[in-house]
């Protein structure tokens, strides 16, 4: 059978959070704070993350479960506190290919509206894992910031 061209899939999640945009950035680009939140299955009970957050900064994120570590890595594209980051993101549940997050905070009322765009995945599988994960990354991102107010 012959092999399929990668398809380019694009997920999108919405999230309110009950934090101002500042705090929500801030926790996207602090390597302690990101290690309470970010973990994408429910497997997963710890995060490791080295962050060089500047536009042409690479990052490493791994997390730690019972199956073992689970290693991402990319490179930020834009940094622009408190409103806008994106970076690539290779793992591999992308396959080892590079894709695109971008992530768009807006305030709203006493809340920041987070919306998060993956682009580039390769398949309806990936962006099926890519979708459950983080809805999961942005609930304990919720939580973890409700829990320091």
């Amino acid at each position: 059978m012959p092999e399929q061209a990668p398809q380019n899939e694009t997920i999108v999640i919405r999230r309110l959070i009950a934090a101002t945009c500042e705090e929500v950035f801030q926790a996207w680009t602090d390597p302690e704070s990101m290690r309470h939140w970010m973990q994408g299955r429910e497997d997963m009970h710890d995060s490791e993350a080295q962050l060089d957050v500047r536009p042409g900064g690479k990052f490493r994120i791994t997390m730690k479960g019972k199956d073992g570590n689970h290693e991402h890595t990319g490179q930020y594209r834009v940094v622009e506190p408190p409103s806008r980051l994106v970076f690539t993101w290779i793992s591999k549940a992308t396959h080892e290919e590079e894709t695109i997050v971008t992530l768009d905070l807006k305030p709203r009322g006493s809340e920041c509206e987070l919306t998060l765009t993956h682009e580039k995945l390769p398949g309806k599988e990936a962006a099926s894992g890519h979708e459950s994960g983080w809805n999961r990354v942005t609930e304990l991102l919720a939580q973890h910031l409700a829990s320091r107010r």
